[in-house]
């Protein structure tokens, strides 16, 4: 089960994500938050609703333990399950997202300031890649054009005026204040992975490596010259990372 990105739909991710994903063996499963895309409900940003949402999800369908992802504000909501319906998850997949707790190093000021308009090529590039560098450049190109393919169906855009006002006036530390969070990463026989990327711009990668030694199950994987959306550049090894992580034996939680 995957939860999407601040401003995202099921329409985020990007196809050659979750068919590589599907390649490898997963059954995935996107969705739209209560209020936002196609869902009915009251929209929020509350990471707590988010994780209410999914976990509201896993039981309503019957999925048993699920491998609980989550990208950026998703993976807070993912953490926030893992905390609180522990008996509902296999293993934990947090992409491009923020630990609990005080940061080392906080979000850059840009990303305020793109999160408050409608955004770009030139912002997506930005956001979820590294614009200073030819190849991260093409791979965003070649993710664009996989985002578009889809037309039918579509779920309608998170308004940016009102996700804008959700926000605060820049970065914050920490970001995601949650105690019990911490704890439960602190305490946990849940596998953890975290993907995340050299230069997000948002949820800077430092800050889950200065928990790497405070979090007993918690594997890291940092990708080179790319942003925010570490899977958006590497589709198919980012599928391949989470196979591997999720398939290994030594890792299954009692």
């Amino acid at each position: 089960m995957l939860c999407v990105r601040f401003r995202g739909t099921m329409d985020a991710w990007d196809p050659l994500f979750l068919d590589s994903l599907a390649a490898r063996g997963f059954e995935v499963l996107t969705f739209d938050y209560s209020g936002l895309g196609q869902s009915t409900g009251e929209r929020t940003y509350s990471p707590a609703s988010l994780a209410r949402d999914a976990i509201d999800l896993v039981v309503g369908l019957k999925l048993g333990k699920v491998v609980m992802g989550g990208w950026s504000v998703g993976g807070m909501a993912a953490q926030i399950v893992l905390a609180k319906a522990p008996q509902l998850v296999s293993h934990a997949v947090l992409i491009a997202t923020t630990p609990p707790g005080p940061l080392v190093k906080p979000g850059e000021p840009l990303f305020y300031t793109l999160a408050r308009r409608e955004n770009d090529f030139e912002d997506f590039v930005t956001l979820f890649f590294e614009p200073a560098d030819p190849a991260s450049r093409a791979a965003a190109e070649r993710s664009a054009r996989r985002l578009a393919e889809r037309t039918d169906d579509v779920s309608p855009a998170v308004p940016f005026e009102w996700a804008g006002q959700q926000l605060g006036d820049g970065p914050q530390n920490p970001v995601f204040p949650a105690d019990a969070v911490l704890h439960a990463l602190k305490s946990t026989s849940v596998p953890v992975l975290h993907l995340g990327a050299d230069h997000d711009i948002v949820f800077p990668v430092e800050n889950w490596y200065a928990l790497n030694g405070q979090l007993p199950t918690l594997h890291l994987v940092t990708l080179p010259r790319t942003g925010h959306g570490p899977q958006l550049e590497y589709p198919e090894a980012s599928a391949s990372h989470i196979a591997a992580f999720v398939g290994s034996d030594e890792q299954a939680a009692p």
